[in-house]
């Protein structure tokens, strides 16, 4: 498994990088056939793009999947656990792209993605990636065992891009609808119908508990896993 492995994370990362370059040709595409000078700003445009959880999850996974690659190679004949460092970003990473396909796929997947994504890059980002991450937590070999609190470690990037885009969201016009504000998911944006900012706490609220409940998970198989369980 050793021997394979690191190119399985090469490939892993190579595809979703391509979905997610795909992804902003899409965007910036779109940005420059557009009619109005708000869906047609450039930067603004840009900047929503990589404001997206899916695709900053997707980013952090590449790059991990890279780096741990690179590792596995270098230290090919060599049957020690993975440094600590390293399997703090795997914990990260993994968690990040596993809560990125649950929330896909219990509140995003009946959203219309026409225009702005097609079904390969969607589900590229959404599932295949997520599923990758999944399958190096379960079978990826020469695991370190973490201390319990890398759940918290994982914890503080998903709360500070909350903090981020809730912040953000009121000082940018939408590129779609030309509103005085910009949401990257639905949920959040306590301006729909039905919708307040105590509906978005909720879901930030039940969001949160997934990535910790997703993070825990992570560790707990390293440490079942991997060498003898860090306190």
């Amino acid at each position: 498994m050793i021997s394979w492995w690191p190119y399985a994370r090469l490939a892993a990362a190579a595809l979703g990088l391509t979905a997610i370059i795909r992804q902003l040709t899409l965007a910036i595409g779109n940005a420059l056939r557009a009619d109005t000078a708000w869906a047609g700003h450039v930067p603004t445009v840009v900047a929503n793009f990589f404001s997206y959880f899916t695709i900053l999850s997707n980013l952090i996974a590449v790059a991990t999947l890279i780096i741990a690659a690179v590792w596995m190679l270098r230290t090919r004949p060599s049957t020690q656990a993975e440094p600590a460092w390293l399997a703090t970003l795997l914990v990260c990473a993994s968690t990040y792209m596993i809560v990125t396909g649950i929330v896909y796929n219990a509140l995003l997947r009946h959203i219309s993605i026409a225009g702005i994504s097609d079904v390969w890059t969607n589900e590229t980002l959404h599932v295949v990636i997520p599923l990758a991450m999944l399958a190096d937590v379960l079978f990826a070999p020469r695991r370190r065992s973490m201390p319990w609190r890398t759940v918290l470690t994982a914890a503080a990037f998903p709360i500070v891009w909350a903090v981020y885009t809730l912040v953000r969201a009121n000082v940018i016009t939408a590129p779609a609808t030309g509103t005085p504000w910009w949401y990257p998911y639905p949920f959040l944006d306590p301006n729909l119908p039905g919708a307040s900012y105590l509906t978005v706490a909720g879901y930030i609220v039940g969001i949160a508990a997934a990535i910790i409940a997703v993070a825990t998970f992570v560790v707990w198989v390293g440490r079942r896993r991997g060498d003898a369980p860090d306190i």
